[in-house]
C-alpha cells in the first residue's frame, strides 16, 4: 500500500468509523465534494477517493460552521439537519414491563412505577414528562443503568441485554452540574473526549480537536470555550451555559445514548430552549438517541421533541407514549381538545395530575390501555426479536476500521473503561496540576499557611533550647500538634473532589484507584512540603541542638501521615465538611489530651490508660524526650 493510499484510508476511517448502523448512502454523500463513499456501516467497505488532509480539515471546519449556524438560528421540528459522517453507532433501546416498588414497614411493597414498555430509535429526541412523584426520573435511572436498588422488567440495547460495556456508549446527565470551578469549558469537554477513546497516534490532534469544536458549536459554547466553569466561589459562565457544558461532556463521550434528568430545571425559558435545541441538533446530526426528563416546557421547546412518554402519579402509570406531533390530536380524540392559545404540555399535565382542578387521570389511563398499549406491546415484541450489533461488536468494528487505516488506535479494550490505566493517570495529573495552579487557596492553604504559622510559633518559642527541659516539652507538643492539625485544612477540598470523582467514575471515565493516586501525588505532596517547612522554621527559631532535629522530623512526618490519612478517611465517609469536622474534632482532642503532655499516664484514671496506647502524639513525645532527657 502506498503512502497516499494509507493517508486516504486514514481519513476515511476517521470519518467513517463512527457511522451509525444504518450508515450513509451514496446519494447522501454526493453533495459533499471529495467525500463520495459507500455506506460506512460496520463490516461494509467504503469507496476510496483521493483527497488531501487539508481537504479533510476544511470539510470538518465546514461541518463546525454548519452546526453553529443551526444553533444560532431559530430551530423547529421541520428544520432539516443533515446527518454527519462523524455520527455515532446507532443504538436503539427497548424496554418491557419496567416497574419499581419500595418496601414498607409491614413488609409489603409500595408501587412507585407500574409496568411501562416502549421502544425508541437512534436519532430520536424523547421527552419523559409527568407530575411530581410519577416516577419519571426513576424510569430514566433504570434505563440508564443508574438504579442500584432492585427493579422489575427487561431493558435491551439493539435487542441485547446491557453488559459491562454499556457505559462505553451511554452518557448520563444528572440534575446538578458537577465540575471543578477552575476548569475551562473546552478543557471539560476535551477531558471526556480523551478518556472515552485511546488517542490515535497517527492522526494529527488538529483534526481530532475539530470534533470537540463541533460539540462546542452545537451547544452554543464557542464564545465561552476559554471561560471558567465557575460557581459559588469562582466567577465563570452562566448557569445555562454550565448546564450545556454538562450536556456537551456527555456527548463528547462518543455516546450513542444520552440520558438527561431535568436538564432545564432552574434555567430561564431562553436557556431551557437553548439546551433542548442543542440536544436536538446532536440527536439528528450524530444519530444520538436522547431521552430527557423535563418539566412543562414551553411550546417552542416541546415542539422540538420527536416522542413523548407521559406518566401520571400515585402510582406512576403511562397515559401516552407516541409522537409529540400527534399528542394534541390524541387528546382531542379523547374528548379534551387543547384550548386555543394555551400550552399543550401544560394542558396535558393539568389533566393527568392527581388532585388537580380538572384532572381526568382514570380516563386517560384507560384510554392508553385501550388505544395504545396493544400497539406498543406489538412493537416491543417485534424489536425484541430484531437483534442488531452488540456494543462489543460496534466498538470492535470501529477499532478494526481505524487499525486498517493505520490511524494507530492502540489495543482494543473490552473493559468498562475505554483507556488504559496509564492514560487515566496522565490525564488526571494534567487536570489536577492545572486546577491547583489556578486556585490560589490550593497553594496557600497547604504551603503558605504552615509557613506563616511556623514563623508565628517560632517567634513565640525563640531560644527555647537554652531553657529547662520541661519548657521544651511545650515546644515539641505545639510542633507536633501543628503538623497533625494541618491535614484538617484540606478536608473541604477533599470532599469537593470526592463529589467530582463520584460523578466521573459513574460515567466510566476513570477508575477510583487512578483518582486516589493522583490525589496522593499532588495534594499530599503539597501538604508534606508545608509540614516540612513548618518544622524547619520552628526548629530554627527554637535554638535546640541540631542533633535532635532528624529524630523530631522523623516523628513529625510519621504523625503527619497518620493524621492526614485519618482526615482523608473522615472526608471519605462524611456526607459534607461540617459532619466530617464534627467527627474529627473529638478524636483530635482525645489524642492531644492523652499524649503525655496535658496528663501523664500515671495520673490518668486506670480505666482510661489504654487511650495512651492509641495516641500517635503520645508515642512521638515519649520517644523524643527519652532521647533528650
Amino acid at each position: 500500500m502506498t503512502s497516499a493510499e494509507e493517508g486516504t484510508d486514514r481519513q476515511q476511517a476517521l470519518l467513517g468509523a463512527g457511522g451509525g448502523a444504518a450508515g450513509l448512502d451514496r446519494a447522501g454523500s454526493e453533495d459533499q465534494p471529495g467525500l463520495n463513499r459507500w455506506t460506512t456501516a460496520p463490516m461494509v467497505p467504503w469507496e476510496r477517493s483521493n483527497y488531501s488532509s487539508e481537504d479533510l480539515l476544511q470539510w470538518i471546519k465546514h461541518e463546525q460552521q454548519s452546526v453553529r449556524s443551526l444553533f444560532d438560528n431559530p430551530l423547529t421540528v421541520d428544520t432539516p439537519i443533515p446527518k454527519s459522517m462523524l455520527g455515532r453507532p446507532g443504538m436503539s433501546i427497548t424496554f418491557k414491563d419496567v416497574s419499581y416498588s419500595i418496601p414498607k414497614p409491614d413488609r409489603s411493597r409500595q408501587m412507585i412505577l407500574e409496568p411501562v414498555s416502549g421502544h425508541f430509535e437512534p436519532g430520536e429526541l424523547v421527552a419523559i414528562m409527568g407530575p411530581s412523584g410519577c416516577g419519571k426520573s426513576t424510569l430514566l435511572d433504570m434505563l440508564a443503568s443508574k438504579k442500584t436498588s432492585r427493579y422489575e422488567g427487561e431493558i435491551l440495547i439493539n435487542g441485547h441485554k446491557r453488559d459491562h460495556l454499556f457505559q462505553r456508549v451511554a452518557a448520563y446527565v444528572g440534575q446538578e452540574d458537577v465540575m471543578p470551578q477552575h476548569w475551562k469549558v473546552r478543557e471539560a469537554v476535551e477531558f471526556n473526549w480523551r478518556l472515552k477513546a485511546e488517542a490515535m497516534s497517527n492522526v494529527p490532534w488538529e483534526i481530532q480537536s475539530r470534533a470537540i469544536d463541533m460539540m462546542l458549536a452545537a451547544f452554543g459554547l464557542t464564545v465561552v470555550a476559554n471561560t471558567y466553569i465557575g460557581g459559588d466561589k469562582v466567577r465563570g459562565c452562566s448557569g445555562g451555559q454550565r448546564r450545556r457544558v454538562t450536556l456537551a461532556r456527555g456527548v463528547a463521550q462518543r455516546a450513542s445514548l444520552l440520558f438527561a434528568d431535568e436538564p432545564t430545571s432552574g434555567l430561564s425559558a431562553t436557556d431551557a430552549e437553548a439546551c433542548v435545541k442543542a440536544m436536538r441538533i446532536i440527536a439528528k446530526k450524530f444519530g444520538v438517541l436522547a431521552l430527557v426528563v423535563i418539566h412543562q416546557p414551553r411550546v417552542e421547546v416541546a415542539q422540538l421533541f420527536d416522542k413523548l412518554l407521559l406518566l401520571t402519579a400515585n402510582p406512576g402509570r403511562c397515559v401516552y407514549n407516541g409522537p409529540m406531533a400527534e399528542a394534541v390530536a390524541y387528546w382531542k380524540s379523547c374528548g379534551y381538545p387543547v384550548p386555543e392559545f394555551s400550552n399543550p404540555t401544560d394542558f396535558f399535565l393539568d389533566l393527568v395530575t392527581p388532585g388537580g382542578p380538572i384532572e381526568q387521570v382514570d380516563l386517560f389511563v384507560t384510554a392508553f390501555r385501550d388505544r395504545q398499549l396493544a400497539g406498543i406491546r406489538d412493537i416491543v415484541a417485534q424489536k425484541r426479536q430484531e437483534q442488531g450489533p452488540t456494543v462489543e461488536h460496534l466498538l470492535q468494528a470501529q477499532h478494526q476500521q481505524q487499525t486498517a487505516a493505520r490511524m494507530g488506535p492502540g489495543t482494543f479494550r473490552k473493559q468498562r473503561l475505554a483507556v488504559s490505566f496509564g492514560t487515566q493517570l496522565r490525564i488526571l495529573f494534567k487536570r489536577k496540576l492545572t486546577l491547583t495552579l489556578r486556585n490560589p487557596s490550593a497553594i496557600f492553604m497547604p504551603i503558605l499557611m504552615p509557613v506563616f504559622t511556623g514563623v508565628l510559633l517560632g517567634v513565640m518559642y525563640t531560644d527555647i533550647g537554652s531553657k529547662a527541659l520541661q519548657q521544651q516539652v511545650s515546644f515539641v507538643f505545639m510542633l507536633l500538634v501543628r503538623i497533625c492539625m494541618g491535614g484538617m485544612q484540606l478536608m473541604p477540598q477533599l470532599i469537593e473532589d470526592r463529589t467530582v470523582m463520584k460523578y466521573d467514575t459513574s460515567e466510566g471515565l476513570y477508575s477510583v484507584q487512578a483518582f486516589i493516586i493522583v490525589g496522593i501525588g499532588v495534594d499530599i505532596t503539597l501538604s508534606l512540603i508545608g509540614a516540612v517547612l513548618n518544622c524547619i522554621i520552628m526548629y530554627v527559631f527554637s535554638g535546640l541542638n541540631w542533633d535532635y532535629f532528624p529524630m523530631i522530623m522523623e516523628w513529625s512526618l510519621l504523625n503527619f501521615f497518620v493524621f492526614d490519612s485519618f482526615f482523608a478517611m473522615m472526608a471519605a465517609f462524611a456526607p459534607n465538611f461540617q459532619i466530617a469536622q464534627v467527627c474529627a474534632i473529638p478524636f483530635n482532642s482525645i489524642f492531644m489530651m492523652f499524649s503525655g503532655f496535658m496528663i501523664s499516664k500515671n495520673s490518668a484514671p486506670s480505666y482510661l490508660r489504654w487511650v495512651f496506647e492509641i495516641s500517635p502524639i503520645g508515642y512521638a513525645i515519649q520517644a523524643i524526650f527519652i532521647r533528650m532527657a
